[in-house]
């Protein structure tokens, strides 16, 4: 008995089912900036007014996830626009904490290092001409935070500037480049599938 043809997966298809599964990458990695950027306000926080000067980011992006994760468990997850939008608001959030935090803005904020989960988890869901958007604007918003600080002073700074857009960069081909290899080994199931 021979069994019935598998369905091969359109590319409309393979899109919204790469965004939904993805969804779940973008989650836990707002997730894992969450955290890491409340232990380290927790930890660095010196007194009551530098706490409450500086939780709000955080808190901003902890209610902005809620939502988002509520929908994803609830069965209906936002749409590409919508995930494109919340990334884009991960953005200018981590670039605003660079960019205004107390003591350390600019080159010399640790919490540069916000940008590479983001990057990264946005980088495996999405085609490549829209990561590497994705991508550019994180570098740009970084670049742009730190010589709006005054931080970039010689050529050391530049220096030291440059390495971290590259990683910026690196992560989000990176991840794209594994979307890519996972979406074809996919299509060559689905293919090898519906022959057999």
């Amino acid at each position: 008995m021979q069994s019935p043809p598998r369905e091969v997966r359109t590319t409309k298809q393979a899109e919204q089912e790469d965004l939904f599964f993805g969804q779940s990458v973008i989650l836990w990695a707002r997730w894992s900036v969450i955290v890491a950027g409340t232990v380290l306000v927790l930890w660095t926080s010196t007194d009551v007014a530098l706490l409450t000067r500086t939780m709000p980011f955080f808190l901003v992006l902890m209610g902005v996830n809620f939502f988002l994760h509520g929908r994803y468990v609830m069965g209906s997850p936002l749409n590409r626009t919508a995930v494109t939008v919340a990334s884009a608001v991960d953005l200018i959030l981590i670039t605003a904490i660079v960019l205004f935090w107390p003591g350390t803005p600019g080159l010399s904020n640790p919490f540069f290092v916000l940008y590479f989960p983001v990057v990264f988890a946005f980088a495996l869901v999405f085609t490549r001409k829209v990561e590497a958007a994705y991508t550019a604007l994180a570098c740009v918003a970084y670049a742009a935070a730190c010589f709006l600080t005054g931080t970039v002073h010689d050529g050391a700074d530049l220096k030291i500037l440059v390495m971290r857009l590259i990683v910026i960069a690196a992560l989000g081909f990176l991840g794209n480049y594994y979307f890519r290899i996972q979406r074809d080994r996919l299509a060559r199931l689905a293919t090898s599938g519906s022959a057999a």
